[in-house]
């Protein structure tokens, strides 16, 4: 992952330390060496002057820049919504998890070690199997299979998070039937509790939602990239080759960044930190019911 200081201005001028750069490396080398083709023939093959109707095309290009534009700005505000409704959802478990732990650790006795370290093991492996089940990965429970032995030899297919959420339950119904939990509690930490899957569940949807016109917009900046030098030729020479290059550098760059983003939980530089959160949570936890 790269890293810079966004605020220095002499940094964000390095494009070699540019993900987006380097991604669209070889699409920058095929427009230019296209938008040079195009000069070549126009000019120097077929002699065509700015007479000819194909000088006119910057025209159609500024009525379609209008419309790439505004297509543009709704698609990253798009994704920038989805990133940060993510966000806003990681942030409310921390919270959820920290009030859970704070009530228990008030509620449970202070030499109920084997309780407290339960708890605090079931709240941080929520959050890294949450983490592991939105990025589709196969990972052990980090869970003591002793005290959890329906969690040992669990279906891949099963929904983990889902189990952890309904042991954190059993424990809390536990608890109330042993007197350890009186009524007004019980009802408060069900519903924090409930918490967790409600938050899963947003989680999920945002995951299992694509949005439907990014193939579509890829084409259009496509197109209106490689015909740009059909008219810029004639007005701007051989010019055109870093104009049109740059041209296309933007739109592709703020699709790319899109792209990236409307999927929080992943791995790309600009997606969730999902491992510091799910960390944060267990340390909290553990440091809470210790």
């Amino acid at each position: 992952m790269i890293t810079y200081d966004s605020r220095n201005w002499v940094a964000a001028l390095a494009l070699h330390r540019s993900d987006t750069f380097r991604k669209l490396l070889p699409m920058l080398v095929l427009v230019a060496v296209f938008t040079w083709a195009v000069g070549y023939i126009e000019t120097e093959y077929l002699r065509l002057s700015r007479q000819d109707f194909v000088s006119n095309l910057p025209v159609m290009h500024s009525l379609m820049g209008f419309a790439i534009s505004m297509l543009l700005v709704f698609r990253t505000n798009t994704a920038y919504e989805r990133w940060w409704e993510a966000r806003r959802l990681w942030g409310q478990l921390v919270n959820v998890s920290r009030n859970v732990a704070i009530k228990m650790a008030t509620i449970l006795a202070a030499d109920d070690r084997q309780s407290r370290a339960d708890v605090a093991r079931l709240l941080g492996g929520f959050a890294r199997t949450l983490q592991a089940h939105l990025r589709s990965e196969k990972t052990r429970l980090a869970l003591d299979a002793a005290e959890h032995p329906e969690l040992a030899n669990l279906d891949p297919a099963a929904h983990r998070p889902a189990r952890i959420a309904a042991l954190l339950h059993a424990r809390l119904d536990r608890a109330y039937r042993d007197g350890v939990v009186s009524g007004d509690q019980f009802i408060g930490l069900s519903a924090d509790l409930s918490a967790f899957m409600d938050i899963c569940g947003a989680c999920e949807r945002i995951k299992n939602t694509p949005i439907p016109y990014s193939s579509f917009l890829k084409k259009f900046i496509v197109i209106y990239s490689l015909t740009l030098p059909f008219g810029f030729v004639f007005s701007l020479g051989y010019i055109a080759i870093p104009v049109v290059v740059f041209i296309f550098y933007v739109l592709a760059s703020l699709e790319l960044i899109a792209e990236e983003i409307e999927e929080p939980f992943g791995m790309d530089p600009n997606d969730l930190p999902l491992e510091r959160l799910a960390e944060m949570i267990a340390a909290n936890a553990e440091e809470l019911l210790a």
